[in-house]
């Protein structure tokens, strides 16, 4: 599982370095490589096993609507192989950086089954805007106190 955040940098090609603690949950995978697309101006990464599963549930949904049409445009047609090297790195695709607004700074988010790449501006912002939310919206902390934290 992925857990945690680390602050990185992009080097001028594109390539980041996958911290040791998920490095070590890559390597039980039996694929070299990660999926990664777009979502919530950030980047998600999977490991191929975890894509396949959401694959699967995307093909065998029974909705065909719109919205589910844009849904798999967007997020799968917009998904990139992105095998790691032997120092442990990965090339992140110029479509990818340019949608993520990622320069130098960059921060990873482990989120369970996958891990984040954000842009740290972006991600700063987002732990604000959290913040502000958690501490309005009654909604939001009946729900996560559902998990009973």
């Amino acid at each position: 599982m992925f857990r945690g955040n680390s602050f990185h940098t992009i080097d001028p090609k594109g390539r980041i370095i996958i911290p040791a603690r998920f490095r070590d949950v890559l390597q039980a995978s039996s694929f070299n490589s990660l999926m990664i697309s777009k979502m919530d101006c950030g980047l998600v990464a999977y490991p191929f096993e975890e894509w396949q599963k959401i694959e699967k549930r995307v093909l065998d949904m029974s909705v065909k609507s719109e919205t589910m049409r844009k849904f798999r445009r967007f997020f799968i047609g917009g998904a990139f192989d992105c095998p790691h090297d032997k120092q442990e790195r990965i090339l992140l695709p110029q479509a990818l950086r340019e949608y993520a607004k990622l320069n130098k700074e960059i921060v990873l988010v482990g989120v369970l089954d996958h891990f984040e790449i954000w842009a740290r501006e972006s991600w700063c912002n987002e732990e604000d805007q959290f913040e502000k939310d958690i501490n309005t919206n009654k909604e939001m902390r009946d729900e996560i106190a559902q998990l009973g934290l």
